[in-house]
């Protein structure tokens, strides 16, 4: 909308002013035929100066009128060579437009001193002192980072996942990765936290269910057994097997334990050295981990991950925007206080900044010209005359005037020979 009400003040202000130069020369057209006329009837010295200048006048107008429009357009519809210039030579004017915008504006002695005088960190320190500027850091992160999400492939992604973790497991010997934990487990002494735990829990399961025990030795004995005597078996076993437990657990040293000890090791090492193992862990793994499962283990991953991450980054109250918040006002105060660190990076942008301009220069130039010659030849001349037609217009009124004046100059040189 402001586009459109620009495009049309200035070609109003364009026709205005056209509607001015050409009424000069009117008026140059009218006082001529008047001259002309009156001359006839009456003989007076000053109708020829008079109609001297509005001769020349006229013949300028007309002059400076076929300059100016020639620029723009064929001169009455007429197609005559060097006109229509603007259309005819867009593309040159695009070179040349570069080539001058390059030449007078990007080279090092022009752009060092605006260079110098810049002192992004300060302005960085302002701007960073602002609450609400930190928060539109932190909102567009979020909305920058959700829409990279939002726009990835998920089966891409997943695909990805179960490649990699695919080519991962198939160099991984699983019967190896078991023994190496079980060994690491066993050197740091963890297996008899294990141990101590199942044999707590057994105990107490025993002793919970003395009546079971009771029952199973009462079915197991002969029916001339009396029923105290089994219960007094039962609860021997029961106490005994409680008691004997009870010791293992408080006995680091105890000769049972060292034998478990001693056939994890055992195992640790068949896992690691008997090709029998390696073989049932890779049937496992085949099973556990075909294309079907694996497509589906990484969609899985990757869908809860997304989950995961779109959540914290779409909740404010989420430990990522508190994260986010704390560097960002960490950095702040750094850049308030470390002159140092502002010195940095002044130094930096101001270095950054001087090659980039340089280095991309010739590539500025190229834009121009390829912007400028790409337009449409007649958008181009319009756009042009918009911006500049009406100043040009002047140049038909002082042709008009200069004109004139010139002319009554010849004429009373004339007459003075």
């Amino acid at each position: 909308m402001k586009t459109n009400d620009t495009y049309h003040k200035k070609a109003k202000q364009l026709k205005k002013h056209k509607t001015l130069a050409t009424s000069f020369f009117v008026i140059m057209l009218v006082l001529y035929i008047t001259m002309e006329v009156t001359i006839r009837n009456h003989t007076a010295i000053w109708m020829g100066y008079v109609k001297a200048f509005a001769e020349a006048a006229m013949v300028g107008a007309l002059a400076d009128w076929f300059a100016v429009t020639a620029l723009f357009h064929h001169p009455m519809g007429l197609r005559i060579p060097h006109t229509n210039l603007i259309e005819k030579k867009k593309q040159d004017i695009g070179d040349n437009l570069g080539a001058f915008v390059v030449d007078n504006f990007l080279n090092p002695e022009t752009i060092r001193p605006y260079i110098e005088q810049m002192d992004i960190s300060v302005t960085l320190t302002k701007w960073l002192d602002k609450e609400s500027n930190k928060q539109i850091i932190i909102e567009e992160t979020s909305i920058i980072l959700n829409k990279i999400l939002e726009d990835l492939n998920d089966e891409e992604i997943a695909r990805f996942i179960a490649k990699k973790g695919n080519e991962l497991i198939q160099k991984v010997a699983l019967n190896k990765v078991f023994a190496s934990i079980l060994q690491y487990l066993l050197e740091r002494k963890e297996h008899e936290k294990i141990l101590s735990f199942l044999l707590e829990k057994i105990k107490y399961y025993i002793v919970e269910n003395e009546d079971t025990v009771k029952q199973r030795v009462k079915k197991e004995s002969g029916f001339f057994v009396p029923g105290f005597v089994d219960n007094m078996l039962a609860n021997r076993i029961t106490v005994g097997i409680a008691n004997f437990l009870h010791e293992i657990e408080e006995d680091k040293n105890h000769r049972i334990r060292q034998e478990i000890t001693e056939h994890l090791y055992k195992f640790s090492t068949q896992l690691k050295e008997e090709n029998k193992w390696n073989e049932d862990f890779e049937k496992i793994k085949s099973g556990l981990l075909s294309p079907e499962n694996l497509n589906q283990y990484a969609n899985d991953i990757w869908q809860n991950i997304k989950a995961t991450i779109l959540k914290e980054i779409t909740n404010k109250d989420a430990a990522f925007f508190n994260y986010l918040h704390k560097t960002i006002s960490g950095f702040a105060l750094n850049l308030k206080t470390d002159q140092g660190l502002r010195d940095k990076i002044n130094k930096q942008v101001k270095y950054n900044a001087f090659r980039l301009i340089l280095k991309n220069k010739a590539t500025v130039g190229n834009i121009i010209s390829n912007t400028v010659g790409n337009w449409k030849g007649r958008e181009l001349s319009e756009k042009l005359e918009l911006e500049v037609g009406k100043d040009l217009q002047y140049i038909r009124i002082n042709g008009t005037l200069v004109g004139g004046l010139v002319g009554l100059l010849i004429y009373s040189i004339t007459q003075l020979l």
